[in-house]
């Protein structure tokens, strides 16, 4: 038992430590998955969470819903008898541990939606018991996981809770999720994770589970330097695209080529590091973390006119894209109404088939908006379905020379390396490109690429 610890803790990271702590992973989507996976290589048991069956049935399946990622990571999990998914969240009480991995996104006046957070703390609350441990991964803005999340557990414990204090018979923290889809170059097991609890025994026994599967843990004072660490990580990638994307739009107006500009201040080796322009923000941190610190900030008198600036620059991306395919287009002589436009990438990111605040969404309503006819081809994104904004109801077309010539343009905006776009070059009337994804083939196309 270590000085923070009373006994019940010590208790449990005994347990953590021998990896008999029954860990329940709260939603089994892009973050909780690849984690439930990581903390079962590292030798603990695991009981996942989700509302959606059809996930569970595809783990049963061997089949992996999220592509990317593969199938034997599924299968790895299906065949050990030290996993279990289900629907049932009566069940949360079996867990010494239970980690929420759940969405955050912002509702229709941009203001933040933590109700997937509150819904999932009463369930916890109503199984709650002592000697559990529930930890935060969800990205939010500071004090969520003190102010929000323990108080809905505890108030939907009734009364249970009344024997229960926070920090002597159940314990809390903040570790936030660090997931990338498609990067190759790391993995949960090893990104560095942050971990700060409501107090230094919930710092504790949290950082004892991670370490079970990730190789670094980088415990910090409390959780609201953990929950404010994660804005920060993702605010300092907004601003920088904003600021990318404010020059890609003066730089185009003086005929300067800033992707080259780009890769040119990257030769120096310090003090600078590249980002790169796009046709909006995607994903599920960049578009929306930003959002999460101004609104807390007007809680306490502040406004964040430096991070609002960087989103207005970024959310205001498409309806450049779409002005630039515009222009391109009447200067083949042909107006947006009634033009045939394919929109090439529907995900937000290359290789993946992640289209979470993807915006290609917006360019294609866009365009649609404006009277063009459009289509979109993704190899990885073979329909679309409802979402939280959007509901285009579209299919995936084929992707051939025939189909490519049919278009009055081609607009390139996510890059996937599987599309062949040596086709475009040779076949397509005219392409507007977001990417720089036919840089190599500039030359041969002359007037018909146009970057944006």
């Amino acid at each position: 038992m270590t000085a923070s610890m009373n006994q019940t803790a010590s208790e449990l990271l005994a347990r953590i430590e021998r990896c008999e702590a029954k860990i329940g992973v709260v939603g089994l989507g892009y973050v909780g998955l690849p984690l439930a996976h990581a903390l079962h290589s590292g030798g603990l048991p695991i009981l996942g969470f989700d509302i959606d069956q059809s996930k569970i049935d595809a783990i049963k399946a061997g089949r992996n819903y999220l592509v990317h990622l593969g199938n034997e990571l599924v299968t790895s999990l299906r065949d050990s008898s030290r996993f279990e998914g289900t629907t049932d969240f009566s069940r949360l009480g079996e867990a010494d541990v239970i980690i929420i991995c759940v969405p955050t996104p912002l509702g229709k006046h941009w203001e933040p939606d933590i109700s997937y957070i509150i819904e999932t703390a009463k369930a916890i609350g109503r199984t709650l018991r002592k000697g559990q441990l529930v930890i935060l991964e969800s990205t939010t803005y500071p004090r969520t996981t003190r102010d929000d999340m323990m108080p809905a557990i505890m108030a939907a414990a009734g009364g249970r809770a009344r024997s229960l204090e926070i920090g002597r018979d159940i314990f809390g923290a903040f570790s936030p999720e660090r997931e990338d889809p498609g990067r190759k170059s790391h993995s949960t097991s090893t990104i560095p994770k942050l971990v700060g609890g409501l107090d230094a025994a919930s710092t504790e026994l949290a950082a004892a589970v991670y370490r079970k599967g990730v190789t670094t843990v980088v415990p910090v004072s409390s959780a609201e330097v953990a929950e404010s660490a994660k804005l920060l990580e993702n605010i300092f990638r907004a601003v920088n695209i904003a600021l990318v994307n404010e020059m890609k739009v003066v730089l185009d107006a003086m005929d300067i080529d800033v992707w080259e500009v780009v890769r040119a201040a990257a030769t120096k080796p310090f003090g600078y590091m590249p980002f790169y322009p796009g046709p909006g923000l995607g994903g599920h941190c960049i578009p929306i973390d930003p959002f999460y610190l101004t609104w807390k900030a007007r809680e306490y008198g502040h406004s964040t006119r430096f991070i609002e600036l960087a989103g207005e620059i970024n959310t205001s991306m498409p309806h450049y894209v779409v002005d630039r395919t515009a222009e391109a287009l009447n200067g083949q002589g042909k107006p947006m109404k009634g033009s045939k436009i394919l929109v090439v990438g529907l995900a937000y990111k290359a290789d993946i088939d992640d289209v979470r605040e993807s915006p290609s969404f917006e360019l294609i309503e866009l365009c649609k908006h404006r009277g063009a006819v459009v289509d979109y081809y993704d190899p990885l994104v073979p329909a679309t379905w409802a979402g939280r904004k959007h509901d285009l109801k579209m299919t995936s077309v084929a992707y051939d020379a025939k189909t490519i010539a049919s278009y009055d343009c081609i607009l390139i905006s996510t890059a996937h390396s599987s599309v062949d776009y040596r086709t475009i070059a040779e076949h397509a009337k005219l392409c507007v490109d977001t990417r720089d994804a036919l840089r190599a083939f500039e030359k041969t196309m002359g007037a018909r690429l146009v970057r944006a």
